[in-house]
């Protein structure tokens, strides 16, 4: 069977980056790989299997788009609540908790965060197939 290792995604500013990462999630550099022209770097956390890397392309001067077809990250929190208030006083730009309930039954109560490089991430309170 296959195992998700790790998701990649291109960014403009490591430190910024890295800063956003660590602040918002917890997320740390597990590896860091320099090559000529672009460094990988490898973050995870103790709550995390698999990685977050990021590309860092040293040639860059200009943000990256994300075209149609990039939606979005997600992580599981324990206290969403909890979570949204921590990030808003971060000064980091979430998006109002919102429940999703069709048919009147609690499927995720959710918001979503946004990174530097303008990646969005939905951050989803442990619930149901959302662990």
């Amino acid at each position: 069977m296959a195992k998700i290792i790790h998701t990649m995604i291109r960014v403009l500013d490591e430190a910024r980056s890295l800063d956003f990462y660590a602040k918002a999630f917890g997320l740390e550099t597990a590896d860091r790989l320099p090559f000529d022209g672009f460094t990988l770097i490898y973050l995870r956390n103790a709550e995390n299997d698999s990685e977050l890397e990021l590309t860092v392309n040293h040639d860059r001067a200009t943000p990256y788009t994300h075209g149609d077809g990039y939606g979005h990250m997600a992580v599981a929190v324990d206290d969403l609540d909890g979570e949204h208030a921590r990030f808003s006083g971060l000064g980091l730009p979430v998006t109002p908790v919102k429940e999703f309930a069709p048919g009147g039954a609690l499927l995720a109560r959710f918001f979503f965060v946004t990174d530097p490089d303008g990646y969005k991430i939905e951050v989803l309170q442990r619930h149901g197939r959302y662990r």
